[in-house]
């Protein structure tokens, strides 16, 4: 019996896929997700199980509202504690250590903190990534083609590093919304606030020193460290990733079928997500700390260079690398669930 013919899957249906993809994923690693932010805060100077800062003399100050030691307490580490803040033991020590504490104190729901936003990023970010890329790559493989270039090698970074720079453009105050609602912690019972009400309160706070156009690029505060993390990480992920998906897929047989696909792209994800992930781990603990920044003035004068020359002179290579175990296990197996439920999806339709 022949094989029905196949038809092309359009962009619409893509995009409808890649965000199903993305929703997925975004349920199952947000407890992750929450985990690392956590530790990047907390890097940064943000205390989250102490009350107050020991002083000298016996004296004691409140912390600041979002939950950072006043000056007068210095801090020597990458925890951001010395011997008159908070004991080590007051602070998170690793991934589990959060998701415990976080599950304890806070509730087992808030390990999903941001979820909404997430939710909210996924479905736009994914759904023009992944549609996006697939369209870069297959122009710049036709424009080789035609023109006698050697270019196929690199059409995968190239498309996967423009692709990702409009989608991070265009959801990049979702992204500050979800990094500060996982960054705060629920201290009382009761509704947190959601995406509009984190927005609006960082516009407020930026509106006394700033017209309206600084206000509406503040939204994009940490745009840059995003970008300087994304596009790598989707250079790599789509360098490593293209390969070794042809080495699963011509491993497991030249018979068609949707196990051989799933498996193929899942396995290839998860080698490609965690690489990449590794990798731009400096950068993301950038991104966070610029996006959990309060205060106004420096919040729009700090570049990428200082914000990345202050964590090394506070933590050195592991304050770099603050957050890189639940940030590798987060995107490993997200990057694996979004490209192979993607590439399913696709092979389905292309078979209907």
């Amino acid at each position: 019996m022949a094989d029905a013919p196949l038809r092309n899957v359009d962009i619409t249906e893509k995009a409808i896929s890649a965000a199903g993809a993305a929703v997925i994923s975004a349920v199952i690693v947000n407890p992750l997700d929450v985990a690392k932010t956590r530790l990047q805060a907390q890097g940064a100077g943000v205390s989250y199980h102490q009350a107050t800062c020991e002083m000298e003399a016996s004296k004691s100050f409140k912390v600041s509202v979002d939950g950072r030691c006043a000056p007068a307490c210095p801090r020597t580490n990458v925890a951001g504690i010395s011997p008159d803040c908070p004991p080590p033991s007051q602070h998170y020590k690793g991934t589990l250590d959060v998701m415990r504490r976080v599950a304890h104190e806070e509730g087992f729901i808030r390990l999903w903190r941001g979820l909404n936003a997430s939710l909210a990023i996924s479905v736009p970010t994914v759904g023009i990534y992944l549609p996006c890329y697939d369209a870069l790559r297959e122009a710049i493989c036709r424009y080789s083609d035609e023109n006698f270039l050697n270019m196929k090698p690199y059409a995968p970074l190239l498309a996967g590093s423009l692709a990702r720079s409009l989608a991070v453009i265009v959801c990049s105050p979702l992204e500050l919304a979800k990094t500060r609602m996982q960054a705060q912690v629920d201290r009382k019972s009761g509704k947190l606030p959601g995406i509009v009400s984190v927005l609006r309160s960082v516009k407020e706070t930026h509106r006394g020193s700033a017209g309206r156009l600084q206000g509406m690029r503040v939204m994009w505060t940490g745009v840059g460290a995003q970008l300087a993390r994304d596009v790598p990480f989707s250079a790599i992920c789509w360098s490593v990733l293209e390969p070794a998906r042809d080495f699963l897929l011509e491993a497991a047989g030249s018979d068609p079928h949707i196990g051989r696909v799933l498996g193929a792209n899942f396995g290839a994800g998860m080698i490609a997500g965690g690489i990449a992930a590794a990798a731009t781990c400096p950068l993301d603990v950038v991104k966070t700390w610029r996006q959990i920044e309060k205060d106004p003035a420096k919040s729009m004068s700090t570049t990428l260079r200082r914000t990345l020359s202050e964590v090394w002179q506070k933590g050195g290579l592991r304050g770099l690398y603050t957050g890189v175990g639940p940030r590798v296990s987060r995107a490993a197996p997200s990057t694996g669930i979004v490209i192979s439920l993607y590439e399913v999806v696709k092979y389905v339709l292309h078979r209907t």
